[in-house]
């Protein structure tokens, strides 16, 4: 069994949703992953803001406005009048339970319950057409297996248990629909995996049904070399291996949710990157095996924050350095770069919200700097740090101002944290001389 996963542009138009069907519907036995369709999360968020900002004939607007936007699909994706009905039922009780919601107070379960139903729609609408051409689909409700446990990681005993419970008590089918994205928390509340989410639902459920591989279908033909909306002529990646995959999707790759490599990794299971405007393509596939040595591909990633900690103090003390980190973990802030002098600690975070608590407490017992916009550009590939040639790239940056350095970490990523001002021009210069000068 394959596990397929479709974002939201690949079922954002009736074009793309029928494309998606003919693209699942080969005679194999799968299960399909769905996104919300294109935009609909972003509007969702929207009216949850309007909410809680108490801006409730706007909120009603929006949602009125979003209503008729899926009828619009509703009219042109169903042929009968029956199966418009039935869909156009489920619609008006999803958009029924919006409007209820804006009398409603604000907090993260009810914004939960607000983003939730665009996958909600998506994979009934979507289930249904299948019917409608005959297809040998069932929906499977992400909300009764899908859950997560108190540190918000999977919980794989209970997603196994439940899901071939459903599996089981289905009628069987050729494929099966769930929702991406969403899930339970540990108290059984509605919660979600964050943006980008339903790649990490496909491949969770790809390592407990123990797929022979999990597909992930975008817009684009797989993950490209560097950043294609700062650089011109990038080209997708034929072959990677999970480390090196996980380094990108964290430090900036778009494409891949940070955490979706972890589950395929543990089971070995590959993982294939796949563009729905252009099922010929190779993509990108993922797995345990390394091909070639040398940077394979730059990403990068903004908002960052760096943060310089310095302290005379520091100097042969052996618990400065715990004390500076038990003052991360209290805040629940983590650290991307860090490197270290005799007296000086420099580190960064993508996460600010905490950061005045944070400075507050350094503070108390160091001097503090903080430099704000800043971005970490990250050069991956397989053994990056050993490879003979890699020093010289640093010479094509010795006019951009590089605040911080991480090499040897890992032996697959060397980060560079540079001013978001210079990344533009730092990307296209380690492009030129990376992959294109290389390779005259």
């Amino acid at each position: 069994m394959k596990v397929l996963k479709f974002g939201g542009t690949s079922v954002g138009s009736i074009e793309n949703i029928k494309r998606v069907k003919e693209l699942i519907t080969d005679g194999d036995k799968k299960i399909v992953v769905l996104s919300a369709m294109s935009g609909t999360t972003n509007v969702l968020v929207e009216i949850s803001d309007l909410i809680k900002n108490k801006l409730v004939d706007q909120a009603v607007e929006t949602i009125e406005n979003l209503h008729a936007k899926y009828n619009d699909v509703i009219d042109e994706l169903f042929e009968t009048s029956e199966i418009k009905q039935e869909v156009g039922n489920y619609i008006d009780k999803v958009f029924e339970l919006l409007t209820t919601f804006t009398s409603k107070k604000h907090n993260e379960l009810l914004y939960n319950r607000i983003v939730s139903q665009g996958e909600l729609l998506s994979t009934f609408m979507f289930t249904k057409y299948l019917n409608q051409e005959g297809v040998n689909a069932r929906l499977l409700p992400a909300l009764g297996f899908m859950r997560i446990d108190k540190a918000n990681d999977p919980d794989d005993f209970y997603i196994k248990q439940n899901l071939q419970r459903i599996i089981d008590e289905a009628l069987p089918a050729e494929i099966y629909i769930t929702q991406g994205f969403i899930c339970l928390d540990a108290v059984g509340n509605i919660a979600n995996l964050q943006r980008g989410g339903s790649d990490y639902t496909a491949t969770i459920i790809g390592a407990v049904v123990d797929a022979d591989e999990v597909q992930i279908w975008t817009d684009i033909d797989g993950m490209h070399n560097n950043d294609p909306r700062c650089v011109e002529n990038t080209h997708a990646i034929s072959n990677l291996s999970f480390d090196e995959a996980a380094e990108l999707a964290y430090f900036g790759a778009k494409i891949l949710h940070p955490q979706t490599v972890m589950p395929a990794r543990e089971a070995n299971i590959p993982v294939r990157l796949k563009n729905t405007m252009d099922p010929g393509s190779y993509g990108t596939l993922i797995s345990q095996e390394y091909e070639g040595e040398g940077i394979k591909a730059i990403a990068a990633k903004d908002g960052i924050t760096a943060i310089k900690i310095k302290s005379a103090r520091m100097l042969q003390a052996h618990g400065f350095l715990k004390k500076v980190f038990e003052i991360f973990e209290k805040y629940e802030t983590s650290i991307d770069m860090i490197t270290t002098s005799e007296i000086a600690v420099s580190l960064t975070i993508d996460d600010a919200s905490n950061l005045p608590s944070i400075v507050e407490e350094l503070e108390k017992f160091s001097m503090v700097e903080v430099d704000n916009n800043q971005s970490i550009i990250c050069l991956v590939g397989h053994s990056v740090v050993r490879h003979h040639e890699t020093h010289r790239l640093f010479k094509v940056l010795q006019d951009i101002s590089v605040r911080m350095i991480s090499y040897g970490g890992s032996n697959n990523n060397i980060s560079l944290l540079v001013n978001t001002n210079d990344k533009i021009t730092a990307l296209k210069r380690l492009n030129s001389y990376v992959f294109e000068f290389a390779t005259t």
